[in-house]
């Protein structure tokens, strides 16, 4: 058996076998197959596909490169939740501490921002102190002990599927329906869940703009899952805009403070009433979902949630008196209001481009080294549907690296699309997926 023979194999569409995925994923771990022999298997994957037993097997081999967290000492199902990423997606740092109030154990492994989509960890990363990078050990503890715990892929977590990924993102072969399956399910299988919710973005600003796509990516995950025993929904959330009112890190932590204080932006809410709903469910919580989105509303409302925040970001070394007192934060260097150069309805938005240029500003990065700027960002003050006014500020820059000059103020502005008549708001809330079909979202109203 030989690399070559292997990317031979799948390059003229034939399966691979069980012994063959190991042998060229343990490999090249070991350093004995070159990144470019990676680089053509996965470019053969994303041509010719995997089937249903690959995508299981190569699923499990990714786990099990690494260390499995084992929660089974402790009573009742441990849930997490996975968002195929987005724009102004700051949903998990509400969720987290939500849901853990609310009695249900959340490990929560999560990742960076690359490209136009934003990432957990550097918007946890922009509270001061805040240790994202902690031993399995510590983790396992703080979940124990407050519910929770937030932090990045470890060592010993999927070094696989560490080292694939970076390698997917450099050969442009991320959009692979198997290959989003192991990644995605790998890391979540590892971190000791016996259930997971999945927010599969739809819309412009998604990894999967179609609607058709982001439903059979969902179908993928849901089905590799239940291989695994992994008990699996998955909600197809809309993506055709920025979620909330805050695109960057820090600007996205306080629109955070703001839902769990019982305020925020109606969409972020809903979504993340949803989301931890479902979560609520499958932890046998609740019986339906619109008892769960009540009980979750009454711990925003009520304090309960944003306390066990806080309790979250102490054990984990943030410095509170930020999210007590945003006002205390570094102002940034330059801030710049973006206005409508006509008068009408707001008819669309590019999420993506947005994502982009909020990357640029030095709110993400475009490699893995890039630093980040966490007062970079976007504050957005009209959504699709809105009335403008000629002159109306649609959206604040804010960087404290390089001004925006001209021309990036006016690819902003061609982000937005106004026009004469008015239009509905995108729907929130797609569809509901699990392992017996595709159901309708009418309880979650």
């Amino acid at each position: 058996m030989t690399a070559r023979e292997i990317i031979l194999k799948k390059r003229d569409g034939q399966s691979l076998t069980e012994s063959e995925i190991s042998f060229f994923i343990q490999s090249y771990l070991r350093g004995e197959i070159a990144d470019y022999q990676m680089s053509a298997l996965l470019m053969a994957i994303y041509f010719q596909g995997m089937g249903f037993e690959e995508t299981v097997t190569f699923t499990r081999i990714m786990r099990d490169s690494g260390e499995v967290v084992d929660f089974s000492h402790l009573p009742g199902s441990k849930v997490d939740k996975h968002s195929t990423g987005g724009v102004g997606d700051k949903v998990s740092l509400i969720l987290a501490p939500l849901v853990a109030a609310a009695g249900v154990k959340v490990p929560m492994i999560s990742g960076r921002g690359l490209g136009h989509t934003g990432g957990t960890l550097d918007k946890l990363e922009s509270i001061p102190g805040f240790k994202t990078r902690l031993p399995l050990s510590r983790f396992k503890k703080q979940v124990e002990a407050i519910g929770t715990c937030l932090i990045g892929q470890t060592e010993e977590i999927c070094p696989a599927d560490r080292r694939i990924y970076a390698m997917r993102d450099a050969t442009a072969t991320v959009q692979s329906i198997p290959l989003i399956c192991g990644s995605i399910l790998s890391k979540k299988l590892a971190e000791g869940i016996n259930a997971l919710v999945l927010d599969v973005k739809v819309g412009n600003g998604a990894i999967f703009e179609e609607a058709g796509t982001a439903e059979e990516l969902a179908a993928h995950l849901i089905r590799t899952a239940t291989a695994f025993n992994l008990n699996t929904v998955a909600l197809l959330t809309d993506m055709s805009q920025p979620l909330g009112v805050a695109a960057g890190n820090w600007v996205e932590v306080c629109e955070a403070i703001d839902v769990l204080q019982g305020r925020g932006p109606a969409d972020t809410r809903q979504v993340t009433l949803a989301l931890g709903a479902i979560m609520l469910r499958l932890a046998g919580k609740t019986k339906d979902y619109r008892s769960g989105m009540e009980r979750l509303r009454v711990l925003l409302n009520n304090g309960v949630a944003w306390k066990k925040f806080l309790e979250i970001v102490q054990a984990q070394e943030g410095d509170v008196s930020f999210l007590e007192n945003p006002a205390k934060y570094a102002v940034p260097k330059h801030r710049l209001e973006i206005k409508a150069e006509s008068a009408g309805y707001l008819t669309a938005i590019n999420a993506r481009e947005i994502g982009r240029l909020s990357m640029l500003l030095g709110a993400g990065r475009q490699t893995v080294d890039d630093a980040i700027d966490y007062t970079a960002g976007m504050l957005i003050h009209k959504k699709v549907g809105d009335r403008v006014q000629n002159q109306e500020p649609l959206l604040t820059l804010q960087n404290s690296g390089q001004p925006p000059d001209q021309n990036f103020v006016q690819t902003v502005q061609r982000c937005f699309a106004i026009g004469s008549q008015p239009v509905t708001p995108p729907k929130l809330l797609h569809k509901l997926l699990d392992a017996h079909g595709v159901h309708a979202v009418a309880e979650f109203a």
